[in-house]
């Protein structure tokens, strides 16, 4: 098909101008239909249709002839004819030095016509004189220095640019002392272009101009070969050849200097051409030893291992040199990174990196497992150096002690007298040395076990193979290594615990395995850690217990801590429990006497609350260690033998409190006693001393015996079932049985301080009454005077209302209970005395009837069936009284009621009392 049926038009050329050779690009329409149909291309006036490469009807590359001059592109085709253009195409000729590649053959003889006419060498350098390095334009008749004013300044150069002493200040300041910054900037571009072009060398001439070489070539065959062919003398050739020679030998000659010079700049250029290819070898050893400072690792190990692909087995000398070099670098690198992960203090995550590293640079040897043993060895040292450093710590303290003569008691951070020493200032440095110690090797199992552990699961789990190449396989056989490891560091662990807190459980091992698990100095109660720091210490074992479990430590390590908190925890409570126990019977140093009067069983002291308040604070200090059950723990209760042993120490805990009001009642502190027994402490001490001093005087016998009884009843009605129903709440098993022989135990204490109280009372009343009723002479025969109630029985009713009176000042509820009993043992006493008399008068008869009379009045309160018997076994004594008898009987008993109203009204009711 015919596409293109018009003449060919030229519309496009690029570029417009060059020198002869220009590789243009034509652009137009109708420019033929294909290669064939192309039969003319002329540029300037000259036939270039051999270089045109046809591309399209609208696209032709060509190369330009030696026209010179502006001409037009005129394109001839089969099929449109002679066509024609509306852009134009500068030719124009280089100036090309000697020393200047050319694709085409230049005429010197128009460049040097006076040298050769002379038969003189022209300089190499003349045609290059006038060109300017920079590319800026002539300044014109600017300021300029002078050549003298320049050899002042710089006496050993020159501007020369073929000289060697060419100093580049000098051109500047001699060709461009007024060209602005950017002009240079401008310059210094266009000579690094030039210098860019010049760096190609041949083989960019040989491409750009292949064509016209070849033509060159061909042109050589052909001569050669028509000087052959018309050779009429023998080795003609021959002597073109040595004529050839010769001039290429003079030319060497005329050229040594320079060509030396571009050799050398050859060579050079060279040399920094590999050194720019290269420049990543022959800078690694720089850039490793930068980047290490810099920190950068992961770029020498990317660097490195760039380069041990490229050149781990090169057979050049200089790069196997360098690659020596690389390769001592990256050594000491692994040696510092190796010396870094020993470093225990480093954190997981670094730690993981440098093992990475490590690998990652072909480390000979297994680092991850390298670090893992450094480590648990690091950690041993740590619990050693802990234990010996606390036990040393404390000898010293012992030592200090002693000089002192201040030997603590093991409840330290507590007064003798029960007081905390918290606002103490200081008291916190009083902590026992065992529980810092504690404390110090917790932390250290704390701080430094999970990464241990995240290290070890790290090795086996694969993630330190940085890829599939590295090599890296852990060693599975290891598995069982690091459960030994783990289990050797828990067992130091839980074996200095023992040694310190729980000796007795290590009692089965041998002497110099128990020498090397530490000998904590002192001994008795002096080993002992205070019960009320035992709860901090269980609280530090059970969290390092929790952690192994979060963990997810195998069994066998994380059985020993959770065997030890258990232990520790049944010692804590037993513990805790006994010294509760202490602190109960030694409240009666704490008792003030003072009563408070608040419900049904009368007054109290504060000695029950205190007593309750003891075993709360014991419960609750045992809450966390008794009934909350971390994970994995087992329930304390769980085994037989500490149940028994619990509830044995909670009822032994319920009793002490009896053992405590026993002794205030019979055996008060010396320091508490009232000023009726001071002159036998004087005697029995030796000295005098001042009764002021004494801190709280406490009453007497009776009124002690009447408070314990309160105490006691109190106690057992309200106190004691409050703390049973606290302790089943907190999980405390069969405390219903510690119930029953608390209550027991309490009840034949209220009965001994009854009976004691009712003898101290009743045998002196008991003990005047036939004295006095026989004095001066009474005798039932022969009595006479009938002057009313004698007073004997007056004194033995104001002793009951004095008994009365003590009773009701401190209990009420206990009025009643104790008049029976004192009204009994009188009623007995005079009963006996009355069936003791053979023969009454007939005064005797009415004056022992008044007196029962009268004595029965008192009575019918706290009236009993023994009382009753004991008046009517009287009554049966006393002969019968006639109507006048029993009249004088009546007025005599009216007297004494009227005399004593108001004695009387502690034996009325209320509604008695307000009738009569």
């Amino acid at each position: 098909m015919n596409v293109g049926s018009g003449a060919p038009l030229v519309t496009g050329i690029s570029p417009k101008e060059g020198p002869p050779g220009t590789r243009i690009t034509v652009r137009g329409e109708n420019l033929g239909n294909d290669a064939r149909d192309l039969i003319g291309l002329k540029i300037c006036g000259v036939d270039c249709l051999l270089s045109a490469e046809w591309k399209s009807s609208s696209k032709i590359i060509a190369r330009t002839g030696p026209g010179k001059g502006k001409g037009d592109v005129i394109i001839t085709t089969r099929t449109g004819g002679k066509g024609s253009c509306t852009v134009g195409f500068r030719g124009y000729f280089l100036q090309i030095g000697p020393l200047q590649e050319s694709a085409v053959w230049i005429d010197e003889s128009q460049t040097v016509p006076a040298n050769l006419a002379h038969g003189r060498p022209s300089s190499p350098m003349s045609s290059k004189e006038d060109e300017e390095p920079l590319g800026l334009a002539d300044e014109g008749d600017g300021v300029k220095f002078t050549e003298d004013q320049l050899l002042e300044i710089f006496p050993e150069a020159s501007g020369n640019l073929s000289l060697e002493n060419f100093s580049p200040v000098w051109y500047l300041l001699e060709n461009h002392c007024s060209a602005s910054f950017d002009d240079l900037k401008a310059g210094l571009g266009y000579m690094q272009r030039k210098a860019g072009q010049r760096s190609q060398g041949p083989i960019a001439i040989v491409k750009s101009n292949l064509s016209t070489i070849l033509e060159c070539l061909d042109s050589l065959s052909a001569m050669y070969v028509r000087f052959t062919k018309d050779d009429l003398r023998v080795n003609c050739m021959n002597s073109y050849a040595v004529l050839l020679m010769q001039a290429k030998s003079c030319a060497d000659g005329l050229f040594q200097e320079v060509l030396g010079r571009k050799d050398k700049a050859d060579s050079t250029r060279n040399a920094l051409s590999v050194l720019q290819k290269f420049r990543f070898l022959f800078y690694m050893p720089y850039n490793i030893q930068r980047n290490i400072q810099r920190g950068d690792f992961n770029i020498v190990i990317n660097d490195y291992e760039k380069v041990k692909s490229l050149f781990a087995e090169t057979e050049v000398k200089v790069f196997k040199k360098v690659y020596e070099e690389v390769e001592n670098k990256i050594q000491r690198f692994r040696e510092m990174l190796y010396k870094k992960l020993l470093d225990p203090s480093i954190e997981l995550d670094e730690q993981k990196k440098l093992i990475r590293y490590l690998i990652s640079l072909e480390y000979d040897g297994d680092p991850a497992w390298e670090c893992l043993d450094n480590q648990l060895q690091y950690f041993m040292s740590l619990l050693n150096k802990c234990k010996e450093d606390h036990i040393s710590a404390e000898k010293k303290n012992i030592e200090l002690e002693a000089e002192s003569g201040q030997i603590k008691s093991p409840r330290s951070p507590y007064k003798p007298d029960g007081s905390s020493n918290r606002n103490t200032p200081g008291w916190k440095y009083r902590t026992p040395q065992k529980v810092l110690f504690i404390e110090d090797l917790s932390d250290i199992i704390l701080d430094n076990f999970p990464d241990f552990w995240k290290l070890g699961q790290a090795y086996f789990s694969g993630d330190f193979s940085v890829k599939e190449s590295s090599g890296f396989k852990p060693d599975s056989t290891k598995h069982s290594q690091l459960k030994g490891m783990i289990k050797e560091l828990v067992g130091l662990y839980t074996a200095y615990v023992r040694a310190a807190i729980l000796p007795e459980s290590l009692e089965n091992i041998g002497d110099k395995q128990r020498e090397q698990l530490g000998i904590w100095p002192g001994s008795g109660r002096r080993q002992e850690i205070s019960g009320i720091w035992l709860p901090h210490c269980v609280r530090h074992i059970r969290m390092s217990a929790s952690t192994l479990g979060e963990l997810d430590v195998h069994a066998e390590a994380l059985n020993l801590v959770q065997e030890l908190a258990f232990d520790l925890r049944t010692h804590c409570m037993f513990s805790l429990l006994k010294q509760a126990i202490l602190d109960v019977k030694s409240l009666h140093n704490k008792e003030t006497w003072a009563i408070e009067y608040g419900d049904e069983y009368g007054g109290s002291t504060q000695l029950p609350v205190l007593f309750e308040n003891i075993v709360n604070e014991t419960v609750q200090h045992l809450h966390e260690v008794v009934v909350l059950n971390k994970p994995g723990e087992s329930e304390i209760f769980s085994q037989r033998p500490i149940q028994k042993e619990a509830t044995v120490l909670c009822t032994q805990l319920l009793q002490a409190f009896a053992l405590c009001m026993e002794q205030l009642a019979f055996t008060p502190p010396l320091h508490k006693i009232d000023i009726s027994q001071a002159q036998p402490i004087k005697m029995h001490l030796g000295f005098d001393f001042d009764l002021d001093q004494l801190e709280d005087p406490i009453p007497s016998l009776d009124k002690r015996l009447v408070i314990m009884l309160s105490n006691c009843t109190h106690t057992r009605e309200k106190t004691l079932p409050r703390i049973i129903e606290n302790l089943n709440k907190h999980g405390y098993v069969e405390m219903n049985k510690s119930l029953q022989v608390a209550q027991q135990t309490y009840h034949n204490l209220d009965d001994k301080l009854f009976q004691a109280y009712l003898e101290q009372k009743t045998d002196p009343i008991i003990g005047t009454i036939e004295p006095n009723m026989y004095k001066a002479g009474f005798d039932w025969k022969n009595w006479k005077q009938l002057s009313g109630v004698r007073s004997y029985l007056k004194e033995v009713i104001l002793s009951i209302i004095e008994v009365h009176a003590e009773v009701f000042v401190i209990s009420p509820a206990f009025v009643s209970r104790v008049m029976k009993k004192v009204m009994e043992a009188v009623c007995e006493e005079i009963s006996r005395i009355i069936q003791c008399v053979t023969d009454f008068g007939a005064a005797g008869a009415i004056q022992a009837q008044l007196e029962l009379k009268a004595l029965e009045t008192i009575v019918c309160l706290f009236e009993t069936a023994n009382i009753r018997n004991c008046f009517k076994e009287a009554y049966e004594c006393i002969p019968i009284l006639s109507q006048e008898g029993q009249e004088i009987v009546i007025k005599l008993l009216s007297e004494f009621k009227s005399e004593m109203t108001v004695q009387l009204m502690c034996f009325q009711t209320e509604k008695n009392s307000s009738y009569a």
